[in-house]
């Protein structure tokens, strides 16, 4: 299945995506799940059968919004491929390099990533997010798949002169919209192994970044064994699994996303997450 969180209306809702339509289970089900994030805790329970009755609207008349728009947490890991390791001129570290994002950083696909007014250096970087399906601590790295719900396109916008401000990532990865999270999630089912699928930045039509998850130095599995070590996993969570090399900082010059940009974040098989760049009001 792929599920989102939307708005139809104005009207707050979560379903199923089928081909151009969107299926809204969230009323069908508001009895028993008062959001997505409370439908994947529930391992999706009566979801398929509540999207086949569903009111059905066509994509264009939705408004995305972040997947899960209320995580209990969004870990994000940093460094995890070996060409952007080497362009940032990082030690090789023998575990993941984790920092963390807030709710309200996100946006939705085809919602504008907003450049801050305090900052031109505004970076991409496109990224697997993984959905955490039930609870666990201390997770071992071979029951780890069995606690991903689903994945998703990430774009992990990078304010990078607040992120260089001292040695926490934090500032410099919080700001308002600029955390992108869609269109989708998809179930592992539907989107099958994960090592040959290709994952593509692109910044108005050109690639910047391409890579294939099999590169990542730290794999899935691995990431939730250790983010599952130092914290509890909670249903709705969300892991950002690593940028490939290519990064706009790492360029001479430069490339940072302006307004008027578009920039897209695809994954084979799974969907295009795409958002135009906008200056904050002032």
């Amino acid at each position: 299945m792929r599920l989102s969180t939307v708005k139809i209306a104005g009207r707050t809702t979560w379903g199923v995506v089928e081909d151009d339509r969107f299926l809204d289970a969230g009323a069908v089900l508001a009895s028993r799940y008062a959001d997505l994030k409370s439908a994947v805790a529930a391992g999706f329970a009566g979801v398929a059968e509540a999207a086949a009755s569903a009111v059905a609207t066509p994509l264009g008349d939705i408004e995305w919004l972040p997947v899960i728009p209320n995580p209990d947490k969004i870990l994000c890991v940093g460094l995890n491929y070996e060409m952007h390791r080497q362009e940032t001129g990082r030690a090789e570290v023998e575990n993941p390099t984790i920092f963390a994002r807030y709710a309200n950083s996100q946006t939705g696909h085809l919602a504008p990533i907003v450049r801050p007014k305090v900052s031109t250096d505004l970076d991409f970087e496109g990224e697997l997010a993984v959905i955490i399906g039930k609870s666990g601590r201390y997770i071992a790295r071979d029951e780890a798949m069995r606690y991903v719900a689903g994945y998703a396109c990430y774009n992990d916008g990078s304010v990078r002169d607040f992120q260089r401000h001292t040695h926490q990532f934090t500032p410099g990865k919080n700001f308002p919209d600029t955390g992108a999270f869609g269109p989708w999630m998809m179930t592992p089912d539907e989107l099958g192994p994960l090592p040959d699928l290709r994952i593509q930045t692109r910044l108005n039509g050109t690639v910047v970044q391409d890579a294939t998850f099999g590169q990542m130095i730290f794999d899935i599995a691995r990431q939730i064994e250790y983010c599952s070590s130092f914290t509890r996993l909670e249903p709705g969570d969300v892991i950002v699994s690593g940028t490939p090399g290519g990064v706009g900082a790492k360029r001479q010059p430069p490339l940072w996303m302006k307004p008027g940009d578009v920039v897209e974040v695809e994954v084979d098989r799974l969907g295009v997450l795409s958002n135009p760049i906008v200056d904050e009001l002032r």
